[in-house]
């Protein structure tokens, strides 16, 4: 009765917070070992983690940086580089989503950055309207694969304290470099098909006027993931460390944030932030009513009974997250189907940190397939084009990001060489 309940809110569009804790509310009263105050202690001890703090200080860290010039810096840099060719702006949008991603960890802050820049120079050079409401939601996707990822943040807790997220965010480079090459080929190709001009070619001192205008933002994953790697700080510590830095470059470098801007932004933040950890807090209590109900032995049984072997099984797991992709938001997704995927890609030998990049990559796509696609909306808001033409023009960027799933999954060392070779 729990999980008919369960489905029946997703369907009707309760908020994913709201039904999980009718579900958690409805289980306990049927089982007499459980009590309300029982569900408050679990919640606390949900989010009572230090590495949790990572969550609110990325968010913080990128909604800042996508308010204080940084993208427009990014924009300019990359344009003086490829902007000049057939179809340059569109491979300028894939480079910009793949360093801003890299910078702020979110799609949706990097679709509506990037999107309020681009598109307008877009539309100006010709492009149309769908194709650049297309190539910017799809492009915006790359912000949770390339580290620092708020996704592969909280996969990482979900997955429980085997799955380090330094590694995890390792495991996202190659993939998210991966995609934007198989999306740059597409919107090369598309854009000489139907002669998309490019922009005017820059002088040798154009293009290093950019790059040191732009040099601050280009450092900031670096600042992180070395600090990370080097041993100087733990993610969480870098995510603080983001803060700081995002803040200086925004404020007292740029100068292109007040102390009015800045407050809106922790405001913004906060909220973002307290709705993902409550989230988590109720997905806990639901994980421990799964685990005394024995629900992930019975789905690792079903699982078992129709894939043979690791092969059929992340298949079988790459169609159920597309299809979940389509209807729920990325964190939701992570925080629900993590506990209970994670343990049998385990028993069938799937390296978890791994799979976590498969898990990532798949709600990436899920984020501009309909009917829910966020990326989707907010592209094709920003380009005012029709959402018909924007999903006809995203087929051909959905079927390369379908190979490159493929390859991600079925070619450990795309996502794990890395790992292994900074662990040697």
């Amino acid at each position: 009765m729990t999980y008919i309940i369960l489905l029946i809110c997703f369907a009707i569009g309760v908020p994913i917070v709201f039904s999980l804790g009718l579900s958690c509310v409805l289980a306990i009263l049927t089982d007499p070992s459980m009590s309300m105050i029982w569900i408050t202690q679990k919640m606390f001890a949900g989010v009572n983690s230090f590495p949790y703090l990572a969550l609110p200080f990325f968010i913080l860290a990128g909604n800042i940086m996508a308010k204080g010039g940084i993208s427009r810096r990014l924009v300019k840099f990359c344009s003086t580089l490829v902007g000049r060719f057939q179809g340059g702006l569109a491979i300028v949008a894939v480079l910009v989503s793949l360093f801003f991603g890299a910078i702020s960890g979110s799609a949706i802050a990097c679709c509506a950055a990037v999107g309020a820049i681009l598109i307008p120079g877009m539309l100006e050079k010709g492009y149309p309207r769908d194709f650049s409401a297309a190539t910017i939601s799809i492009a915006s996707c790359l912000g949770v694969m390339i580290p620092p990822s708020v996704p592969m943040v909280l996969y990482c807790f979900m997955a429980g304290s085997g799955v380090s997220i330094s590694d995890g965010f390792l495991a996202g480079v190659v993939p998210g470099f991966l995609f934007a090459l198989v999306l740059i080929v597409v919107a090369v190709v598309i854009s000489h098909k139907r002669g998309y001009g490019g922009d005017r070619k820059y002088s040798g001192q154009e293009k290093w006027c950019a790059f040191k205008d732009a040099l601050l933002a280009l450092l900031t994953p670096v600042i992180i993931l070395g600090g990370i790697y080097s041993g100087t700080f733990t993610a969480t510590e870098a995510a603080v460390i983001a803060v700081f830095y995002s803040v200086l470059v925004s404020m007292f470098i740029y100068k292109e944030m007040s102390w009015k801007e800045l407050a809106g932004v922790f405001l913004e933040s906060g909220i973002a932030s307290a709705a993902i950890l409550l989230i988590i807090s109720i997905a806990a209590v639901f994980g421990v009513i799964l685990s005394k109900q024995h629900v992930p032995q019975m789905l690792a049984h079903a699982f078992t009974a129709i894939a043979p072997n690791k092969y059929i099984f992340l298949l079988l797991v790459n169609i159920l997250l597309l299809i979940i992709g389509m209807f729920m938001e990325n964190s939701s997704s992570i925080i629900i189907m993590t506990p209970l995927l994670a343990p049998i890609a385990a028993s069938y030998g799937v390296n978890l940190t791994h799979f976590g990049c498969i898990v990532v990559c798949n709600l990436a796509i899920g984020m501009v397939t309909p009917p829910f696609g966020l990326c989707l909306f907010t592209g094709n808001d920003l380009a005012q084009a029709k959402l018909g033409d924007t999903i006809r023009s995203l087929i051909p960027y959905l079927a390369v990001s379908m190979i490159a799933l493929a390859l991600v999954t079925y070619v450990p060392d795309i996502s794990m060489g890395l790992v292994k070779l900074i662990a040697s």
